[in-house]
């Protein structure tokens, strides 16, 4: 058990689902970054994904590659990522980072592990590692107690899907849509599919990240996941003019679907 498990035992206990809103760092500037984590927790996130900026985000939407591109001409850095871990874990929701693979192999896994733990954080997601890509980064993080997050998707054969749910702790994200990330107009059958098959391998929580953008598609999701993940349309809603107000709306209008679906 960790906090991540705890807090989504919780939330289910409580008969819902989590909602997990995901910002990057230094968006539009880092201290407005900041400010953005905590409205999320004090609107209704339960679980906050930070997001290190990086320079190819191949697996991200036009939206996140913009916030990630304007990040870095601030000059934000990774040590910013730790700073965001512990004002998330401060204002009382559980930090996890979402990180793509280059940006931990050049702290070193190790050292990553070890600062996030430091800081307060729980987690890990890893969007382009599988668990038998990178046992280094699995071994380093079980030494610290950090959880394993992995993806799994349509696409994942049974055997994949057996392997990944086995090496993820916290929870399994699954993305029932193929391609970038980015906000939809529908869920799709696929959701519903794609989490029967992850607890059919073995997974004990599946939280979804489908593009969900409405209150309305939220409390869809969260009526058959542990958890519904929100990014795209967070990112939208605090734009470059780093609008808090327009965010909270966003996360209490998202809060409200979660919640409703009880």
């Amino acid at each position: 058990m960790s906090a991540l498990t705890d807090r989504l035992d919780q939330c289910k206990a409580e008969g819902r689902a989590a909602l997990v809103g995901y910002l990057p760092v230094g968006y539009p500037d880092v201290e407005t970054s900041l400010a953005a984590m905590r409205v999320l927790v004090e609107a209704g996130c339960d679980v906050v994904e930070i997001g290190p900026p990086y320079s190819d985000p191949v697996l991200d939407g036009p939206m996140i590659q913009h916030a990630a591109a304007r990040a870095l001409e601030g000059g934000v850095k990774v040590d910013d990522a730790f700073i965001a871990v512990r004002t998330v874990a401060e204002a009382g929701a559980v930090p996890v980072v979402m990180s793509y693979a280059n940006l931990m192999l050049q702290r070193g896994w190790s050292r990553f592990a070890q600062d996030l733990k430091a800081a307060g954080g729980a987690g890990v997601i890893t969007p382009d590692l599988t668990p038998d890509s990178a046992p280094e980064w699995v071994e380093a993080a079980r030494a610290e107690d950090v959880d394993t997050i992995f993806l799994v998707a349509p696409s994942t054969t049974r055997e994949r899907m057996a392997l990944t749910c086995g090496a993820s702790t916290g929870f399994v994200y699954a993305t029932p849509l193929m391609g970038v990330t980015g906000e939809r107009a529908s869920v799709g059958d696929a959701a519903t599919r794609v989490v029967k098959d992850a607890r059919d391998a073995g997974a004990a929580r599946v939280c979804i990240g489908v593009g969900v953008a409405t209150g309305e598609q939220a409390a869809e999701i969260a009526g058959y996941a542990d958890g519904v993940i929100v990014g795209t349309a967070l990112v939208r809603a605090l734009g470059d003019e780093g609008d808090l107000e327009r965010l909270r709306a966003k996360v209490t209008e998202l809060a409200e679907g979660v919640r409703a679906a009880r």
